[in-house]
């Protein structure tokens, strides 16, 4: 029999209430064939209240070390809680890098605004040489003369 550890809903229309239950994988949601009842979760309360997911702990080691396996939401539950390894989150895209002729245009842009800072730089340092070089130049032709 293959167990498993998931939400079985209870509550009111538009007031969910959740208990997490272990079952037989075969069995639908709220059938009331439980095997045990190892949890609640009431999604109404806020994200950081403590009642919003209750746990019995030893339980769930319990049954998890018999094999059941937790769904996609529980596990989730299960990480918070330290039960279990979160898992990896997967780089699914690349569509938030920029393409190759994107980031090619960016490089010769750069490398083009370097060029032109380095030459304005030598540009001004030239310009200071020579504004020094013509007050020196005079001062020495007067004293030749």
């Amino acid at each position: 029999m293959a167990t498993v550890i998931r939400l079985a809903r209870y509550g009111a229309k538009k007031r969910p209430y959740y208990h997490i239950v272990v079952t037989d994988s075969r069995n639908a949601r709220n059938s009331g064939n439980v095997l045990d009842v190892v949890g609640k979760y009431d999604p109404m309360l806020a994200r950081d209240n403590e009642k919003r997911v209750i746990l019995k702990v030893d339980e769930i080691k319990a049954w998890m070390a018999k094999g059941a396996k937790p769904s996609d939401r529980v596990y989730r539950f299960l990480a918070n809680a330290g039960l279990v390894a979160k898992r990896a989150i997967p780089v699914q895209t690349k569509k938030n890098l920029q393409s190759e002729k994107t980031l090619q245009k960016i490089k010769d842009k750069a490398d083009k605004a370097a060029k032109l800072a380095e030459e304005k730089a030598a540009a001004e340092a030239a310009a200071k040489a020579a504004a020094e070089a013509p007050a020196e130049e005079p001062a020495t032709e007067a004293t030749a003369e």
